[in-house]
């Protein structure tokens, strides 16, 4: 019996301080990213020179029941400023309920206005996203591609503010930074879009500025057709088809393209059960979208070292999930483990270095908000701890995201659902659609309950300095399981 809790002792111990070495290089990796970001915010970005005649655009608009935002969508489109006859749209439609009879009529009254605008209609969803882009891009007119999900508005200049960049025929791909409709309509989310603004106003300039791989994000962006077929086409083996390519492109030779300053505004999910879906999906597909592409990076002897290390953080960046849940379960084991050379030592290590990981994060968010918000940033302050919160609470949902990819379980295309939400006064638990749901609610609950006897204990014990980190994570949990149970319970409730 000793030699087995020797044993145990040390693999404990191993696990443990692995994960927290891993996790603490990963929140560090988000400093380096804020340090970059101010080296590189200087410089200014334009197109190497300009097309004397205009080309041909299509823009594909791919929908699966979006009854409520299809609409709003063409109209939006139809308003781009491009000459008529240089703009193909292809409403591609793999819709199972009255959103294609809507798209259907929308799409015939803008054919009598005299647009290029054409509905596509699959029986099947077979690929998904990918494939519906797929089989429209074989009839595409255009050399050049605009992508648009059902829930984004284009602001008028798209086109003409991203069209240049192809005159350098080595640039495949374009992308445009996304902004927020709703982002002011409840908690959930502002905390939202405090996290994508840390990706699109740090990540994605910096990643492109630093001459590293970055990623095409699927929408509010262009690409040239002959980079999507030269890169392999569009591929449904991950649920991220717009990583996938993106890094096929860049392996092939093809240039990306980062625009800041161009901005197309979208709808962020307001149920809780469908943010969850949305974060399980794309912490799945960036994996499995790992375990394809990574080992080919890692071994290209072309490829320079920092495009290597870029790679492994950013396409890796989801494993932070898993150890972080490792590391709140082997706590408790380790506290016990060690008691021999004193608990206080192990919080002390353990404060250190959480403290190191945790500080690099919200200093990268901190520098998000002032560049976002500039003279208001101090309104938004605040929603830092909730959006670094509820990224912590998502760490189960995320975890079972990451297992299933490492483990090669298969799921389908979960599109996340959207209501045309745009203020307060909008409403949408009485709408049609019903987000995907699952045990987890649960277990988040008995996580964020666990915290808060983890959080009476250290206040007891007085490890005062444990008490921020406890109360950040028993929040996320909690937060996260209520209102997965209240938005459940609302849409149950009109069904």
């Amino acid at each position: 019996m000793e030699h087995l809790l020797f044993a145990a002792k040390y693999i404990v111990t191993a696990i443990y301080v692995l994960s927290l070495l891993l996790l603490c290089t990963f929140g560090l990796y988000r400093l380096y990213l804020s340090i970059l970001y101010k080296k590189y915010k200087p410089f200014n970005i334009s197109p190497k020179s300009t097309f004397k005649e205009l080309p041909i655009v299509t823009v594909q608009l791919p929908i699966f029941n979006e009854m409520y935002v299809v609409e709003r969508l063409i109209a939006a489109v139809c308003k781009i400023d491009y000459p008529k006859d240089l703009l193909e749209i292809q409403v591609l439609d793999d819709s199972t309920d009255e959103t294609s009879e809507i798209a259907k009529k929308c799409v015939e009254e803008y054919q009598q206005k005299g647009f290029d605008i054409s509905f596509l209609h699959r029986d099947n969803r077979k690929g998904y996203k990918a494939g519906a882009l797929e089989e429209g891009l074989s009839i595409a007119k255009g050399e050049f591609i605009a992508i648009f999900d059902a829930d984004f508005l284009p602001p008028a200049g798209f086109l003409k503010n991203t069209i240049h960049y192809f005159s350098d025929n080595e640039v495949g791909i374009v992308q445009t930074r996304w902004g927020h409709l709703n982002q002011d309509y409840s908690v959930l989310t502002k905390a939202q879009s405090v996290l994508l603004d840390g990706h699109f106003i740090i990540e994605q300039p910096t990643r492109y500025r630093h001459g590293v791989y970055f990623n095409f994000n699927g929408t509010a962006g262009m690409l040239r057709k002959s980079c999507i077929s030269e890169s392999g086409g569009w591929q449904h083996d991950t649920l991220t088809e717009d990583l996938d390519l993106s890094y096929r492109a860049q392996l092939s030779g093809w240039k990306l393209v980062y625009l800041k300053d161009v901005v197309s505004d979208a709808e962020l999910p307001v149920d809780m059960n469908a943010f969850k879906s949305q974060q399980f999906r794309w912490a799945k597909g960036g994996i499995q979208t790992a375990k394809k592409l990574l080992p080919t990076i890692l071994s290209r002897p072309d490829l320079a070292f920092k495009i290597k290390a870029e790679a492994f953080f950013h396409l890796l960046g989801n494993i932070s999930y898993l150890l972080l849940l490792v590391l709140l379960t082997f706590m408790l084991p380790m506290g016990y483990f060690w008691k021999s050379i004193g608990w206080e030592k192990v919080v002390i290590i353990n404060l250190l270095t959480i403290s190191a990981g945790t500080g690099s994060i919200f200093y990268f968010y901190y520098l998000t908000i002032r560049e976002v918000h500039g003279d208001k940033w101090k309104e938004y302050f605040k929603y830092i701890p909730v959006a670094l919160g509820l990224g912590a609470g998502l760490a189960l949902n995320n975890s079972k995201a990451v297992l299933e990819a490492l483990f090669g379980k298969q799921s389908e295309f979960k599109r996340t659902p959207k209501f045309a939400v745009q203020n307060q006064k909008d409403t949408w638990s009485t709408t049609s659609y019903v987000s995907s749901k699952d045990v987890t609610a649960f277990f988040e609950f008995m996580l964020g309950i666990f915290f808060l006897i983890q959080t009476v204990y250290a206040i007891y014990k007085g490890y005062i300095g444990w008490i921020p980190f406890l109360l950040l994570l028993q929040f996320g949990f909690i937060y996260i399981s209520i209102y997965s149970f209240i938005h459940s319970w609302k849409r149950n409730k009109v069904s």
